[in-house]
């Protein structure tokens, strides 16, 4: 008996709400489900969501990453194989389909499946019949399949890479996790959610983000989704704790390579250093010796420094940040917090 529940699906957008109550519907009828989205974007706790709300939550849930496999892999994996089938197969092997019997096969990046995998999967579908790989028994299969895809299976088939038969089966519904720029209201929650088990893990004490850093979380694009976003915060954490630094976190670090010095063109004429003290307009300096907004003026002073160094860096920010001593997070960063656009940056005339 499984006595696993089902897993946290954190958010209250409404877009991400609709996607749950789509797949919360889905899963009371025993079909094929179909899910879409980008990667990193939680296909997998969607399956995992609408196997524990479907009839079939007592059985196993299997899963399989078809892309991680190749196509003699997949297939023996899926199907298991008997003894002597090829070589090295010393032992009869229970495949994917026979260890979900009962319950619900997830088969992830379904597109990477060869069109030969393709096939036996649609037999199942269909007659619920396969054989093991070099066997001849026909066993029958009681299993519900739900599959997920991080690309457009439509094109896939109108081009033949995959079977528009298969396609149509699998598609009884289809549901779509939506990607996290769609849903950034719901950042904070989930920043939250992944920082205090960070802090646990490092027996920490979270005193959540600064509302800078919270800002660039917001602001941040995450093409990776999710699965980016819980990377980026606990590394954040990770490295402003042991940096011995306290309160709330004040740097997100979204990119974790350091900056390595750019290879420059033979025909590229290199970017003209950046003096170490740029000049201040006379408008900053000449009411100092009255009511000063000292604030204002760092601000403005820096916005300064930054459009100079985007200017003489050809508007390329990881060289501009360089020049600055900063980190390129940090350089995007203040670019956002100024509002700097392209037109205020472009490069100096010689």
């Amino acid at each position: 008996m499984n006595t696993s529940s089902p897993p946290d699906l954190i958010g209250q957008s409404p877009i991400f709400l609709d996607a749950l109550a789509h797949a919360s519907t889905a899963a009371a009828l025993d079909r094929p489900l179909l899910i879409i989205g980008e990667r990193g974007s939680g296909k997998e706790l969607f399956a995992a969501r609408i196997h524990f709300l479907s009839p079939r939550w007592e059985g196993p849930l299997i899963k399989v990453n078809c892309a991680a496999m190749n196509e003699e892999l997949l297939e023996s994996e899926l199907f298991g194989h008997e003894a002597g089938a090829f070589t090295g197969a010393a032992k009869k092997h229970l495949g994917r389909f026979e260890r979900a019997e009962g319950g619900t096969l997830f088969l992830d990046e379904i597109a990477s499946a060869s069109l030969r995998v393709q096939e036996k999967l649609l037999r199942i579908i269909e007659y619920g019949e396969y054989e093991r790989v070099g066997g001849e028994k026909t066993l029958i299969a009681d299993v519900r399949i739900v599959a997920a895809a991080n690309v457009d299976l439509r094109i896939r088939a109108r081009d033949g890479k995959f079977r528009a038969d298969l396609l149509d089966r699998l598609a009884f519904d289809v549901v779509a996790a939506p990607p996290l720029r769609d849903r950034r209201e719901d950042i904070p929650q989930l920043a939250g959610h992944f920082a205090t088990h960070m802090a646990s893990e490092m027996d920490e004490l979270y005193d959540g983000f600064t509302p800078e850093a919270m800002a660039q979380l917001v602001d941040h694009l995450w093409p990776g989704n999710v699965r980016e976003l819980k990377n980026a915060v606990e590394r954040s954490f990770y490295r402003w704790r042991i940096s011995e630094m306290a309160g709330p976190v004040g740097d997100i670090v979204i990119d974790p390579f350091p900056d390595l010095p750019e290879r420059t063109s033979a025909h590229e004429t290199p970017a003209p250093p950046l003096r170490a003290a740029l000049p201040i307009s006379p408008e900053l300096t000449e009411h100092i010796d009255s009511k000063l907004d000292l604030r204002a003026h760092l601000d403005e002073i820096e916005k300064q420094i930054v459009v100079a160094a985007l200017a003489r860096n050809g508007d390329n920010q990881k060289r501009a940040a360089r020049a600055l001593s900063l980190s390129y997070d940090q350089m995007r960063g203040i670019i956002r917090k100024h509002e700097i656009v392209k037109n205020e940056r472009e490069p100096a005339s010689t």
